[in-house]
């Protein structure tokens, strides 16, 4: 599995896993199957129901299956805009659209990946030979739409060890520590959470180092006599502790 250096707003450096060729083509696939069987009822339905009658004439007819056919022709963009860089595929798979610079995505970016579609997937007949070329080829495995908004896929699978610890353990009867983690946003503590699984992993400790200062000087708070670990993990329970019961 090839890996990407994202360096965050925070100015830390947090490493990721990119999701696999595998992996998004299986994506693509359970996202092709949505597509074709809404596009299936839709057509039966205006069978059905007569919704168009021989009487109209062309650009009507274009109009109405246009019309009606719409959620499937932007599924996977709207998919991404509303489900943080994921479509229904993408989840199953535990695989996500992040951008390069440490940034979130926005619309401009999830569109540029949705239009280049012509070109990685449709260009050559339903075969997405341009876009599978790009992957294999590209550095981060980007496809044309990828590299257009600045963006790849990368792997959740690795994140959701450290989430549903931190969410158990924060379950039973906890004391908070650390009250000003309010002041962290969600995305800050994604991040945190992301960094400290990955640098822990691999036994980066000045990265986990950085990390403890950076959050310091965001929370005014000390880690004392803790080791940074210590001090990490109770920034992270406090914070989930904060946040669920508000």
């Amino acid at each position: 599995m090839s890996n990407i250096q994202i360096n965050t707003t925070q100015n830390v450096n947090i490493e990721m896993q990119l999701a696999s060729l595998g992996e998004r083509l299986l994506a693509a696939f359970l996202d092709l199957f949505i597509i074709v069987s809404f596009t299936y009822i839709m057509f039966k339905m205006i069978d059905t129901l007569d919704i168009i009658s021989y009487s109209m004439n062309y650009w009507s007819k274009m109009a109405i299956y246009s019309l009606l056919l719409l959620p499937a022709y932007t599924y996977t963009l709207y998919s991404e805009i509303f489900l943080g860089g994921q479509t229904l595929g993408k989840k199953v798979l535990k695989i996500k659209v992040i951008k390069i610079d440490g940034y979130a995505a926005g619309f401009g970016d999830y569109f540029a990946r949705w239009i280049f579609r012509i070109v990685d997937i449709w260009l050559m007949g339903l075969t997405p030979i341009v876009g599978i070329i790009t992957i294999i080829a590209s550095k981060n495995n980007q496809r044309m739409g990828d590299m257009a908004s600045g963006t790849a896929v990368v792997s959740l699978k690795n994140r959701h060890k450290i989430n549903h610890s931190i969410l158990e353990e924060t379950q039973k009867e906890y004391q908070a520590t650390f009250p000003s983690v309010i002041n962290l946003t969600d995305n800050d503590m994604r991040i945190i959470k992301e960094t400290f699984l990955t640098a822990s992993k691999s036994r980066d400790y000045k990265t986990i180092d950085k990390l403890r200062i950076k959050i310091e000087e965001i929370t005014k708070t000390s880690k004392g006599e803790m080791p940074n670990s210590v001090y990490l993990k109770t920034i992270i329970k406090d914070y989930v502790h904060f946040t669920q019961n508000m």
